[in-house]
């Protein structure tokens, strides 16, 4: 006997918002999905396109459109509704804007009670994450940001090709800030459960043209190249989000790199950042905490400071709902 119906709300349908919806959909992730949008005609259009794709995958996902009140029974809500940087500028550029966009979107959800858990993709995503967490009041693992999910993806895509094998073969993470500071943990860095570091020690002259700086600098622009090329990143990012929501929804358990607000973890309280945890039903079961070389607990802490500085620059607006 089927149990109760796994409900999902994505607020924004922009590319990442319907990317998203079509990708859970494929996945047949979860039972029932809900398009919110400043404009309810595009989150209407975007629900009947997607309904039409029942008759070619192996299960159906309801899917309409909706407004912030019908939050109240959804599982999970998904916040991809944000502005895009302008050329030149980065992601922090956005965070005025975007204070006001999430007090606008979490108010009006809370109010209607909902109590279930929050995903963020909105840039600048720890920030954001941190804003929804304080806004909603609800405890610090009911609110997921994408984090640095993407980022350690691409770095697998990136080392993947330089070492001709599947990307699924290499576990690693990049951590901190989903922006400028992000750094790659190398010392975590395995490929088929052997070290990186080993490898490059023990075969020095085959793999002698490897650049870690380089394919560090190349994770962590990767998002830009995109940008610049064509305006938005959105199909990643979108399967990032898939991903986390169904580790919720079936309870996997996964691994993922995602902003988590810190109480105490890599001797950081009050900040979110991006750091490896536990995701299942109760959102993030744990934070898993990484035993960093000095030089990566530097730059760990250099990017907790700079986010702290922009929390601290808006704490007057991060108050949660009376």
């Amino acid at each position: 006997m089927k149990g109760k119906a796994r409900k999902v709300a994505i607020v924004g349908a922009g590319m990442v918002g319907s990317s998203c919806a079509y990708s859970m959909v494929n996945q047949s992730i979860c039972d029932e999905i809900m398009m919110i949008d400043r404009t309810y005609d595009r989150a209407l259009a975007h629900a009947l396109d997607l309904s039409h794709c029942m008759d070619f995958t192996s299960t159906r996902t309801k899917v309409r459109a909706g407004t912030y009140a019908d939050c109240t029974d959804m599982d999970v809500v998904i916040i991809t509704a944000g502005s895009n940087p302008k050329p030149g500028q980065d992601r922090l550029s956005v965070l005025d804007d975007a204070v006001h966009i999430t007090r606008e979107i979490v108010t009006a959800i809370m109010e209607g009670g909902f109590d279930g858990i929050f995903v963020i993709a909105a840039n600048p995503v720890d920030i954001v994450t941190y804003l929804v967490q304080s806004i909603s009041g609800l405890p610090r693992n009911k609110v997921i940001g994408t984090g640095t999910s993407i980022d350690s993806s691409r770095l697998k895509t990136l080392l993947s090709e330089v070492f001709s094998i599947d990307p699924r073969s290499v576990q690693g993470y990049a951590l901190g800030e989903h922006g400028e500071s992000q750094f790659v943990a190398w010392s975590h860095v395995t490929i088929g459960g052997k070290p990186l570091l080993h490898i490059l020690r023990q075969h020095k002259e085959r793999f002698r043209h490897v650049d870690l700086d380089d394919i560090a600098r190349k994770t962590r622009d990767a998002g830009w190249e995109i940008f610049t090329r064509k305006g938005a990143t959105y199909f990643g990012i979108a399967n990032a989000l898939a991903y986390i929501t169904r580790s919720i929804l079936n309870d996997d358990g996964k691994i993922i790199a995602i902003s988590a607000v810190l109480d105490g973890e890599y001797g950081h309280t009050d900040v979110c950042t991006g750091v490896p945890a536990i995701i299942g039903s109760k959102g993030i079961q744990e934070i898993i905490e990484l035993e960093l070389s000095p030089e990566e607990q530097a730059k760990f802490d250099a990017s907790c400071h700079l986010i702290s500085d922009n929390i601290r620059a808006i704490s007057g607006l991060v108050k949660p709902i009376e």
